[in-house]
């Protein structure tokens, strides 16, 4: 998005405002559907949740990762008027319940649809078998996530020791185990994690084979890093390195599945907020804003990321902070950032923060979240 649009558009809406370029989701998705040919896109719905950005990658003829029933129900409006054969199809090829574990409520309303879930232990296992006796399962297990932005395996994933167990379990529930499942972290920019992640489900797919459980899809899940910075390694080698070991390890009537979500929608999201207040204090110049952490800057606590913000004025350049509107010194958006003297009035921007940012939003202290607005839909 060019400096002149974002003026443009802030005057036009106000601020704080937070853009999302269509035309940059469908960018990104070509991109991964390019160097990743074998893999079906499960687009991890939570990264950005909204509608309209689904709609999108629903129409590029995407497949979703879900986590809650809000989210179920968000894809599914778009094959609600779907004939019944077809949107049971859709939903048994194109939604993955991809939240391990899950309430007894919400696997009484997924039975109907008999979805594809995951799993990673054995009380889910009895909760399914009652509660949702027609859905298809996908073992997740655990797995590294060193170099990785944010770990998940400390709250998620059965041990690759007792995997083929855990199959076996859900079989003599009257399950049935469709594959396997593991997440490398979010923000994953150390290749070696999908590649022993990689390794360890071959050994498992043998090893369940010997026990009479054949296994047909291999979920890769997300972690595919944003290009934030020059530090990120570039997609196409991490994904040469991937598929290598993909296709030499599972052969080709094997589905494997990957859950992008931040790779996908991170560079289509910008940020424009309004500057509120002006100090000099320890002598470092002082921005407030009218966007903050409790809003669209939400990633940099929940998400542990950095966001840069930008000038539309050139000019010489000093070390400043950047707060947020509300009155908790918790709401700092950064204390290092490269900004000219600016005046009451004028606006700053970030890019890249597509993905969480607004997601986690919040009406924090009584300011709203920044309004949305959809561009090249």
């Amino acid at each position: 998005m060019n400096q002149k649009t974002l003026q443009q558009l802030a005057k036009k809406h106000g601020t704080p405002l937070f853009i999302v370029d269509h035309d940059e989701l469908r960018k990104n998705y070509a991109l991964f559907r390019k160097h990743f040919p074998r893999v079906q896109v499960y687009y991890a719905v939570k990264v950005n949740s909204d509608p309209a950005i689904v709609k999108t990658f629903y129409e590029l003829g995407g497949s979703f990762d879900v986590a809650s029933m809000q989210e179920f129900h968000t894809v599914h409006q778009n094959i609600a008027k779907l004939p019944a054969k077809k949107r049971q199809e859709f939903i048994w090829d194109k939604i993955i319940y991809a939240n391990p574990i899950k309430p007894v409520e919400t696997l009484e309303e997924l039975d109907q649809y008999k979805p594809l879930v995951t799993y990673d232990n054995h009380e889910e296992v009895k909760k399914i078998a009652k509660h949702s006796p027609h859905a298809g399962l996908a073992l997740r297990l655990r797995v590294p996530n060193t170099g990785s932005m944010v770990e998940l395996s400390s709250k998620f994933g059965a041990l690759p020791g007792e995997a083929v167990d855990l199959i076996a379990y859900a079989h003599e529930h009257g399950l049935t185990v469709e594959g396997l499942s593991f997440h490398v972290g979010s923000q994953c920019t150390n290749p070696e994690n999908y590649i022993q992640a990689i390794h360890l489900c071959a050994g498992i797919f043998a090893e369940a084979k010997s026990r009479g459980f054949n296994l047909k899809l291999l979920d890769i899940g997300g972690g595919f890093p944003a290009a934030y910075d020059a530090s990120v390694p570039k997609f196409s080698d991490l994904a040469r390195k991937i598929n290598h070991e993909l296709n030499r390890l599972f052969p080709k009537e094997i589905e494997i599945l990957a859950e992008p979500g931040r790779f996908l929608v991170a560079s289509a999201g910008t940020a424009v907020s309004k500057i509120i207040g002006k100090a000099v204090r320890n002598d470092k110049l002082c921005y407030y804003v009218n966007d903050g952490v409790y809003h669209t800057y939400s990633g940099v606590i929940f998400d542990h990321c950095t966001y840069h913000m930008k000038s539309f004025k050139k000019g010489t350049t000093q070390l400043c902070a950047v707060f947020g509107p509300t009155c908790d010194a918790l709401d700092t958006i950064s204390l290092t950032e490269q900004l000219p003297d600016l005046e009451l009035g004028e606006y700053l921007y970030s890019d890249n923060i597509g993905a969480y940012s607004a997601a986690s939003s919040t009406h924090f202290n009584g300011f709203p979240p920044a309004k949305v607005v959809h561009i090249n839909q």
